[in-house]
């Protein structure tokens, strides 16, 4: 039975939109048009030039059938067509599939027929690659695909053309769109991203408009950000959509500085010559930073922020970061929760603290973004909670609108990952007094050895606050006696020396005597394109495979 609230109030084009990130683009070149929105190498655009040439690939899209359902790849650095994409396609309310730069051939031909993909909106410098996947995707798919080649301004290199369209004229062939709409239903797939599959095929994890606004002006509120940032692109747009933040700049009509390379100097003269002051980053950029040489930060007088999440960050880069005068923020998530949805909020009260206490405080996973519903540490077996003590381990869990919608044709994981009204991460943490959840290891990364739980983050923090180490990994590997002990992988700043035997002794100084690697290996180590430590490649090299 209705009551008097439900009588002749219903939903109507007045008083209800479907809630989509699209909707920050237009307001925007509305209100800010004349405003810089896109600055890469030569080429400037204003917020009106932006939306225009959203509209204008809208429109070209759409001339190719690109409809509600649709399947969108783009193979893009971080470059201003990248922006676009991110405008676009969800305007049709299609499915954006964004291509990370480093997969292989058969990767890119498995995921984009998985996905189902229509179109292929590609940057030269990746045809190598993407000429083979394609041709594995007809020979072993039977699927055609249609090309769209981006040329472009910043990039001099080698790479052929493939398709039938280059991206500048295909655009200005068409006219743009009236309006920048999205969607009918906020529940409607906006992205669709890829799983790593370290241990079988990835998994495609489709988010929607709705969550996909509300992180994004999550970002703004967990930053405290302010109108007209400048966004400096260290981390790939391809990584669960930027976190968001292509959306978030245009919320806050800012500035996107592209960036094709994520070096030292490369950033720092962006950060000189435009004024960023924000970027986002997985922890190994970060340390790029603040161990490239004082010289290279001459200039920079503004104050920048800059976010941390991607891996559990050493307590020595939070030092280092703080040491050169950055302002950096911790967040945590996944794929499966657009990216970051906790932060490590920052209380008044941290900063008449001591340093080391900052970067302890600080170092923890926090607490959940101000639109996400639930964020807690639980018992993976019983769901119960664990008790805010700081010392029981469970995992990880999160409801609300921030949660995928689920894995794309694999009900079987979709179901496993929402076991009990709860999105099960397979981090374990512990939560501490203050109700911040402190990350102590992947389930697959703790290190069992004679009966004794390891954490490779512990011993990875203790060999960071070695002067020399510019990276490490910790895994396990068989012990005849323990079953398993550490094994630790390093890699060293430039111009220093260290022995096996000096990293031990640093760390028996900080650790107990059984977590403390006997066996350190000086060798590369395996990160993705986010920076990110592959550490199932380090596992197979401890075990001798």
């Amino acid at each position: 039975m209705s009551n008097i609230f439900e009588q002749g109030l219903d939903k109507n084009s007045a008083n209800f939109t479907a809630l989509s990130p699209v909707s920050f683009v237009e307001r925007s070149a509305e209100i800010f048009g004349d405003l810089p929105s896109v600055i890469h190498g030569q080429r400037r655009y204003t917020w009106l030039q932006t939306r225009e040439r959203s509209a204008r690939l809208a429109a070209a899209l759409k001339s190719l059938g690109i409809q509600r359902g649709s399947t969108v790849s783009a193979m893009l650095p971080n470059t201003p067509e990248m922006v676009e994409v991110h405008y676009a396609v969800p305007a049709l309310n299609a499915v954006l599939n964004a291509l990370n730069t480093r997969l292989d051939a058969a990767l890119i031909a498995w995921q984009l027929n998985h996905c189902e993909s229509q179109v292929l909106i590609t940057d030269r410098e990746y045809s190598p690659v993407i000429k083979q996947a394609l041709a594995l995707l007809k020979s072993e798919h039977n699927r055609d695909i249609v090309v769209i080649d981006v040329c472009d301004s910043e990039y001099t290199g080698p790479g052929d053309t493939l398709g039938p369209f280059e991206y500048e004229s295909w655009l200005a062939s068409h006219q743009p769109l009236d309006k920048l709409e999205g969607p009918q239903d906020e529940w409607d797939a906006i992205a669709v991203s890829y799983t790593s599959g370290t241990t079988g095929d990835p998994k495609g994890v489709v988010t929607h408009h709705r969550g996909a606004y509300l992180n994004a002006v999550s970002n703004v509120a967990t930053w405290t950000m302010p109108h007209f940032p400048t966004y400096l692109w260290t981390l790939p747009m391809f990584h669960c959509n930027g976190w968001c933040f292509p959306w978030t700049v245009a919320m806050l009509a800012g500035t996107h500085v592209c960036l094709r390379r994520v070096e030292a100097q490369p950033i720092l003269e962006a950060m000189h010559q435009h004024g960023v002051n924000h970027y986002c980053a997985a922890p190994i950029v970060h340390s790029l930073i603040y161990n490239a040489p004082e010289s290279m930060r001459t200039g920079i007088k503004q104050k920048v922020r800059g976010m941390v999440a991607g891996a559990a960050p050493p307590a020595a880069m939070i030092e280092g970061m703080a040491k050169i005068g950055f302002d950096i923020t911790h967040v945590y998530g996944l794929t499966e929760v657009y990216g970051p949805a906790s932060v490590a909020v920052k209380r008044d009260s941290w900063a008449h603290e001591s340093l080391s206490e900052q970067t302890r405080l600080n170092g923890r996973q926090g607490v959940r973004y101000v639109l996400q519903e639930g964020m807690t540490v639980l018992n993976p077996e019983t769901l119960q909670e664990c008790p805010a003590d700081g010392l029981t381990m469970g995992e990880i869990m999160f409801k609300g609108n921030i949660v995928m919608k689920g894995y794309l044709k694999n009900p079987k994981a979709t179901q496993e990952a929402f076991a009990g009204g709860w999105f099960h991460t397979g981090d374990l943490a512990v939560m501490e007094p203050d109700r911040y959840v402190k990350i102590k290891d992947r389930s697959k990364d703790i290190i069992i050895s004679g009966g004794e739980n390891i954490s490779s983050l512990e011993v990875e923090d203790a060999l960071y606050r070695h002067p020399a180490v510019l990276a490490c990994a910790v895994v396990a590997k068989p012990d005849v006696k323990w079953g398993e002990s550490p094994v630790a992988f390093i890699e060293l700043k430039g111009g220093t020396t260290v022995s096996p035997e000096d990293l031990i002794l640093h760390c028996k100084s900080l650790l107990a005597s059984y977590k403390v690697p006997k066996d350190i290996r000086f060798e590369e180590i395996p990160k993705t394109s986010t920076g990110k430590i592959q550490k199932f490649q380090l596992r197979q090299r401890a075990k001798g495979t």
